[in-house]
């Protein structure tokens, strides 16, 4: 009996190079804005200075190595969509932040950009040219401990957060289903299909919530906020 042999990915071309101008940007800026948000959550926990500067400062060097993926390839990132792509979550934190709502700020950056980046950065290893795979290994990595923060200090203040997770997660989560969208052809060109990333990020964004506190029904109900659209 033949084996299948899965098409390999030309990584040169022209088609496969425009669309990863801009997935390259979107891990650029996504990256520059973790270091961003942890470094504006310093001042709302002051108790957690040294560990969120070092989260940031781990953020900044994902970058940097993001970035070299794409010289690596000689393409130059589309910084100025990336920037469009990130402007409603961007403009959320920063209004949660004015008003001093860490608990949404946590959801927004240490729950579903962390959730999402690690299912992007999961589905995207098995298919990116081999430097970038060796780059993207190790960041995926650090993004564990990302999430990690976040769910703990959430789980410790849980009965007192509750309310307002499930506000922000009514208010954030489907904001991650349109960026889902707008990217879902220049994804599949890389070798992502929306339908894994969604599976992924719905893993990873489930199992945050449990860890938590949240009972299998309200994650349920939580995470179907936006899917319909997805």
């Amino acid at each position: 009996m033949q084996q299948l042999v899965e098409p390999t990915i030309d990584f040169n071309s022209d088609v496969y190079k425009d669309a990863y101008s801009r997935i390259n940007a979107i891990v650029i800026e996504g990256e520059q804005e973790a270091h961003d948000n942890y470094m504006d959550m310093i001042p709302m926990l002051p108790n957690h200075e040294k560990e969120l500067a070092s989260l940031a400062k781990m953020e900044f060097r994902h970058k940097k190595g993001f970035q070299s993926c794409g010289r690596n390839l000689s393409v130059t990132p589309d910084m100025d969509f990336a920037q469009k792509y990130f402007a409603e979550l961007h403009s959320n934190f920063q209004k949660a932040k004015e008003e001093g709502k860490i608990v949404t700020c946590l959801l927004i950056q240490a729950l579903i950009i962390e959730a999402f980046a690690i299912a992007a950065y999961n589905i995207y290893i098995p298919v990116a040219d081999p430097f970038a795979r060796k780059i993207t290994e190790g960041v995926v990595k650090d993004e564990y401990l990302h999430l990690n923060f976040g769910e703990e200090w959430l789980k410790a203040n849980f009965e007192a957060s509750k309310a307002e997770l499930e506000e922000a997660n009514r208010q954030n989560l489907p904001i991650i289903w349109r960026m889902l969208n707008e990217v879902e052809k220049d994804a599949k060109t890389l070798g992502m299909p929306k339908e894994e990333l969604i599976e992924d990020f719905m893993i990873s964004y489930g199992e945050a919530l449990a860890n938590i506190g949240f009972s299998t029904r309200e994650i349920m109900k939580m995470s179907s906020y936006g899917l319909r659209g997805a």
